[in-house]
């Protein structure tokens, strides 16, 4: 594999490997102007997390003339917002025949609608706000590649028209992949996802809004009707309380009714200049994606696929692979960026936003949004700004996180959730061999034995072995190794942890522990 040495940025991502945004604009204007976090105040509302989710939210709550505070753990856009390929649909992972069947032909049409405002919301901001976001509107192209797809292909084709969104048959597809049968989907679009929520941020920030960086919230408690959340250095005081963060902290109903899924990407030129212009999907499970964009005048091949469970596939295989496909489609000059992100799958396909069941009221979650976070994150955000003004809103009870459907998803929720089951159960009492250190390459981790006990070990460049307790800090299971992104992942919830064991994604809130370890340098 040809890969090209990407140019140095300072923005900051939930993985080692740089996602094309990267590097491609300059945010250190933003990142200056936080606000002013006022000792003892209590806000009206505290979003947790600064991704598209959480800025939009704390921007339409602002706008409302309410004070908000967001605090995000790292810096904004340091999430799945950095990572996505940033693709805006009117169709969805969840296809219109699966939520006609599990939720009724109203509720598929009620999904397109949403996914018309959000689309909206997005040309609303970039306009009014006047964001250099990138911003493109697209057709796409969903093509299959055999008579069983051709026939699903079909039922999409009638339900997505059923619902109201603009699509077509079509004679030819976006990309040199063959094809059985295509259709062509009006009215979608692309953007630059950082430079989006960096313009949404910079008027949140204008309107008196404050937003905290490098503040993860350990714990939080509610009493007389006010949230205290604390992190290592601050205490916030707020009425309302927002996770905009995918899975929200600690064990709950939403850690079993979504599975965290890894998605990959490559950032790639051609030799041709045959770059497609629009957005195009096959059917394949996992599927893969195409669209192009073009930074600082270099037009890039985006392709994405080779999705599997966080902590349960092969990060690296997953890129050969990924790059052996697009090289069969494709004269592949070089790869000049490659890149992971994750998101979550809910267990009946759609997502969960509004009141955290169980927990106090006021306490609001976003999640279980696909593949498809920057539509459903933008969604998600009018319905719960509305949530907190105490307005109407179409969508509540569609996506409200209560629903419980005996039908739709349960065999997907069984499936999902019983693999979490064996490492909860195996992990905790298999047995490994253990190796000697020095079989250890730098850039590797593993999980040893080492004097009766699992611990999860890593070598760096320079040969020093870091060693940490490997039972995550969220719900107990054993982390695994990540090589590509340099991190460990629990294979159960998501949790994410850098080599020093310090927290990179949620749900967990506290860093794994260190274990103190003596070994020979000379072996």
């Amino acid at each position: 594999m040809m890969m090209e040495n990407n140019k140095d940025s300072s923005f900051l991502r939930d993985s080692v490997s740089k996602s094309v945004w990267q590097g491609t604009a300059n945010f250190n204007g933003v990142k200056q102007a936080t606000g002013v976090l006022e000792s003892g105040k209590i806000y009206d509302c505290l979003i947790v997390g600064a991704g598209i989710t959480g800025i939009t939210t704390a921007l339409l709550l602002q706008r409302s003339g309410l004070s908000c505070v967001i605090a995000e753990a790292q810096e904004p856009g340091f999430g799945t917002t950095g990572g996505t390929s940033s693709h805006l649909n009117t169709f969805f992972d969840a296809t219109y025949p699966e939520v006609e069947s599990d939720f009724g032909e109203e509720s598929a049409k009620l999904l397109a609608r949403g996914g018309k405002e959000a689309f909206s919301m997005i040309e609303g901001f970039v306009r009014t706000l006047k964001i250099d976001a990138e911003l493109e509107g697209k057709s796409a192209w969903l093509y299959a590649e055999n008579e069983k797809e051709s026939k699903q292909l079909q039922k999409i084709l009638e339900a997505s028209q059923r619902a109201g969104v603009s699509v077509e048959p079509d004679g030819e597809n976006l990309v040199p992949v063959p094809f059985d049968s295509v259709i062509c989907f009006k009215g979608q679009g692309q953007f630059h996802p950082l430079k989006y929520i960096h313009g949404l941020l910079e008027e949140f920030i204008k309107l008196g809004g404050v937003l905290v960086n490098h503040t993860l919230i350990r714990e939080s408690s509610f009493e007389d009707g006010i949230y205290t959340a604390n992190s290592d250095s601050v205490s916030i005081r707020a009425k309302k309380l927002f996770y905009a963060t995918h899975i929200p902290p600690g064990v709950n109903l939403m850690s079993l009714r979504n599975a965290p899924y890894r998605s990959y990407v490559l950032g790639l030129k051609l030799k041709d200049e045959n770059y497609p212009d629009g957005l195009a999907y096959d059917m394949q499970e996992p599927y893969h994606y195409f669209r192009t964009h073009t930074i600082d005048g270099q037009p890039y091949l985006i392709v994405g696929g080779e999705d599997h469970k966080t902590g349960h596939g092969d990060p690296e295989l997953a890129f050969r692979e990924l790059e052996e496909y697009v090289r069969q489609y494709y004269e592949v000059e070089s790869v000049s960026y490659r890149w992971s992100a994750q998101y979550y799958i809910p267990v009946d396909g759609l997502p969960y936003i509004g009141q955290l069941p169980g927990a106090a009221e006021g306490t609001y979650i976003a999640t279980g949004f696909n593949g498809n976070g920057m539509m459903f994150g933008t969604l998600s955000a009018k319905i719960i700004a509305d949530l907190v003004l105490g307005n109407e809103n179409e969508y509540t009870s569609l996506f409200s996180p209560s629903r419980m459907k005996p039908v739709a998803g349960f065999t997907e929720f069984v499936k999902e959730n019983a693999d979490v089951a064996w490492h909860f159960i195996a992990d905790r009492f298999s047995a490994g061999q253990l190796p000697a250190l020095s079989d250890l390459q730098s850039g590797e981790g593993r999980i040893v034995d080492f004097e009766g006990k699992k611990i999860a070990i890593y070598k760096d460049e320079s040969g020093k072995v870091t060693a940490l307790n490997p039972i995550c800090t969220h719900a107990g299971c054993t982390v695994q190794f990540n090589t590509a992104e340099q991190s460990w992942d629990c294979p159960c919830h998501g949790g994410r942890f850098d080599v020093l064991g310090k927290v990179l994604n949620g749900p967990p809130t506290k860093d794994l522990e260190m274990v103190l370890i003596s070994y020979d340098r000379k072996s």
